[in-house]
Parts: structure tokens; sequence; C-alpha cells
């Protein structure tokens, strides 16, 4: 008996820390600074207040369940950050789907309504990891489950519209989480995310490198990733010492020989995620006449020789975990390349998980999304780059989605958004943006090309700093 009273108590307890009630107790006066109001709900923690001007910008840990269908089986800290303008104003709910910055910035949508801004760090991404971790809990109703505890706890707080948004793996989560919460947010804006609805079926990727940017450019970087792999033997000594020289080590991909391999055939799927077509006259036009140091600093540059070595793997594990199990991977052909000088092919996610991870597929999972984007998307915006091998594979639109659309950005790569739309796409998109976050003026709901961003632009708040890894 004394046991069970003492479990009980334990549950009590557990309860009342994930309870999401935002509000301080009727005993108690309510908090009216922010920082006090935040830290009023059950489960938030301060880690740090950052000044910017015209904004309070907060770090926070939030408690949450690692199963949120049994939550009394233990929980872990979720770090978020909370970038506050005023309770007045509507509110942006980021993921870029791996880790948060602890950095003051402003998503697109953000300063298009002049906002306020809260930003999740996804499950499984270091510091917001359980532990011990039960990699069977990483999955995006887990995901979008966190968002939605998240969002509850504070729109007592932020209690006008909501926007969702996210970029690459970030517009996907975005996207998951309105198909299993679609009464949370007012909008979507899911920026190049892809939709990789049959993982077994991937011609779409292999017709857009037939066909993207010019066919000199293309010759060009076909040029280079095939003569890397024709100097496989003197390139690889070079690796050996590059790796050598920073303590890198292969295990978890295997050997040298396939890390090798992984980040040549990663090259001209690189330079179209990141660069421009103008970016083509810095890639050598007579690969076979180059040196071995003008081949390598190519590779290495867009690709990067770092990232298949167990240091440069070990922060995306949660990503090629989920790409394993629910998300798809692209597996592409290269027909300029003979078979010989290909050893391995592109390789799945399972090789850039340690073997003690168990991974097993679940091909339903992205039918399931697409589906329901199809038939059931409400006020979702998407938006691809003309020139992104992400966007081979998008988010389509069929009878049942409303007021949704699909945009894509002109020669535009990875960073497409809105911004660079053509001009009637740019302007019903930022009228729609503000329409749903309930701030469009009277002009612009019957003129969308009167639509303008609401916040000035801020050289520091806005700039993007891509990272440059080819994840999603």
């Amino acid at each position: 008996m004394r046991k069970a009273l003492r479990w009980l108590l334990a549950l009590t307890v557990l309860i009342g820390t994930l309870s999401t009630a935002g509000a301080a107790t009727a005993a108690q006066p309510e908090a009216t600074d922010i920082k006090d109001r935040l830290l009023s709900i059950p489960g938030m923690r301060l880690v740090e207040e950052k000044p910017y001007t015209g904004y309070r910008f907060f770090v926070l840990n939030y408690t949450q369940p690692i199963d949120h269908r049994r939550p009394s089986k233990g929980t872990f800290e979720q770090r978020i950050t909370v970038l506050h303008k005023d309770v007045s104003r509507p509110t942006v709910f980021y993921t870029g789907g791996y880790n948060v910055s602890t950095n003051p910035s402003r998503r697109e949508p953000t300063q298009i309504v002049d906002g306020n801004q809260v930003s999740m760090e996804y499950r499984f991404f270091t510091p917001s990891r359980p532990s011990p971790a039960d990699w069977t809990k990483l999955d995006i109703w887990q995901a979008a489950s966190d968002q939605h505890r998240i969002f509850k706890a504070l729109k007592p707080i932020y209690d006008k519209k909501w926007i969702s948004t996210g970029g690459s793996k970030g517009g996907m989560t975005a996207t998951y989480y309105e198909r299993f919460y679609p009464r949370d947010m007012d909008g979507v804006v899911a920026y190049v995310a892809p939709n990789d609805v049959v993982n077994k079926e991937d011609s779409a990727y292999d017709e857009f490198f037939a066909n993207v940017g010019t066919e000199e450019c293309r010759d060009r970087l076909n040029g280079v990733q095939r003569e890397a792999l024709v100097r496989r033997e003197p390139m690889e000594k070079k690796y050996a010492a590059y790796a050598a020289e920073n303590g890198y080590t292969f295990n978890t991909v295997g050997s040298l020989d396939k890390a090798y391999e992984a980040t040549v055939l990663d090259y001209v799927w690189g330079f179209w995620q990141y660069s421009l077509l103008s970016d083509c006259d810095t890639i050598p036009a007579d690969a076979k006449n180059a040196t071995d140091e003008e081949i390598w600093n190519s590779i290495d540059t867009i690709a990067g020789f770092s990232f298949y070595t167990d240091q440069g793997l070990e922060p995306y594990t949660p990503y090629y975990y989920q790409a394993g199990t629910q998300l798809g991977a692209p597996t592409i052909g290269f027909p300029h390349i003979e078979k010989k000088y290909i050893r391995y092919g592109y390789l799945p996610p399972r090789y850039f998980v340690p073997r003690d991870i168990e991974m097993r597929f679940q091909p339903g999972v992205m039918r399931d999304v697409d589906s329901w984007v199809r038939h059931n998307a409400h006020q979702m915006l998407f938006v691809y780059g003309e020139n992104d091998p992400w966007g081979a594979e998008p988010f389509r639109l069929a009878k049942g989605a409303r007021d949704s659309y699909v945009f894509t950005a002109p020669g535009a790569n990875h960073g497409a958004n809105v911004a660079g739309l053509v001009a009637d796409e740019k302007a019903l998109a930022t009228a729609k943006i503000l329409k749903w976050a309930g701030v469009a003026s009277a002009t612009v709901q019957s003129d969308p090309a009167a639509a303008r961003p609401l916040a000035k632009y801020d050289a520091k708040l806005d700039k993007r700093g891509a990272e440059r890894t080819l994840r999603p």
C-alpha cells in the first residue's frame, strides 16, 4: 500500500508538471511582465534573456513527455526561444526541424506580420534529447505533439492569430503539425518542403538533374564529379592525410572509401541546393586538365569532406534516423559516370546512423501526409525554388484544398522565399499571410497588390546564414 501511495504521489506531481495551463493560480496576483508570464507556465524554465532593440528575446527549456501517448513514462527538456514583440501582435511558430538558434532572428512571415516568434528545437537534437534516448519516440506525430503542447501553453499569453512556418525539414515539420493538429494554427507557410511520397520511386530527381540550369553548367559539374572518382587513389591519400590532421574517423559510414564516394556523389546536388546558375563560373571548366587541388577544393567547398566523418554525422543522427524510418530519402543515378568508377552508389540513411540504433521504414507515413494535404489543406502556402533539387518532389494540392497555394520562385535554390516570387504571386502570398494573421488592412484585403511586410528589414534579425549541409 505504501509503495502504491508513493507511485500515485509521483504520478500526481508529473501530471502537474505536464499541465499546459499558463495562468497564475487564483491565489496569486497575475504576472504582467512578459518574462514572469512565461515562467508562470508549469514546466517552463529560463535559460537566458538576450537584449535586442524593440524586442525581448528569451531562451527557455520546456518540460515535455518523452511519449505523448504515455506521459507518465518520463520527461525531457525541450529548448525553445521566444522573440517577444507585443502580446497584441500575431505570433509565428517556427522550426527548422533541427537545432534552434539561441540568437535573436526573425523568419520571413514574422517580418511580414510584424509579430512575435516562437522557435522550437526538434526533439532528439541535442540538448533536447531524452536520456536514455528511446529512438522509437522520434517520429513526426511525437514532434507535432511537442508543438501542440507548446502552443497550448503559450496561447493564453499570445492570444492573437498564429502562423506556423519552417524551411526545408522545418517546412515538412510545419506541414506534419498541421496534418495532426489542424485546429491549432491560423495559417501555414512551408518553405522548400520535400515530399518523398514513395521512397522507392525517385525518377523525379533524375529528371531534375538532367534539365536544371544550362547544359554548359551541368557539363562542368558532371565533369568535376566524374574526375574526382577517376582520380580516386591520389585523392583518397589526400583525404586520409586531411582526416588524420583533424582527428576524423569513419566508423559510422564504414570506411574512408565510402565517405569519399558519398561526398563526391553529393557534389552536383550540393551545388544546385546552395548555389545559383551565375555561380557556374566558379566550377572548373576543363575537369580533365584541372589539378588535383582544384578538384579537391571544388568538391570540398560545395559538398564538404568533413561531413561523412563520425564527427560530421553525429549532430545529424536524428535526421538520418527519421529519413530511414518515415521521411524517406532520395536515390539518384549518375549516367555521366561509368559504373566501374562507382563502388557503392547513393547510400541510404542506414549508413549514416550508428548500428546500435535500430531502424525500420514505415512506408505509409508520407503517403498519409501527402493525401491529407492534397485534399484537406486549408490556408497553407508552399514555396519552392526552381533550381532546388529538394523541390523535385513537392507537395501538391487537389480537390478539397481551400485557400491554399503552391508557388515556385524562378531561378531560386533551397533558400527560396516569398520575396523571390514573381510580382503577382509575391503580392498574393504576402496578402494571404497578413490575412491569416489577422493584420491585413482593408486596402490589402481588397487589393493584394498593395500588400507589403509590416516590419522594416533588419540586417541582423532577417539575415539568412545558410548552413551548408546537404540535408533538407
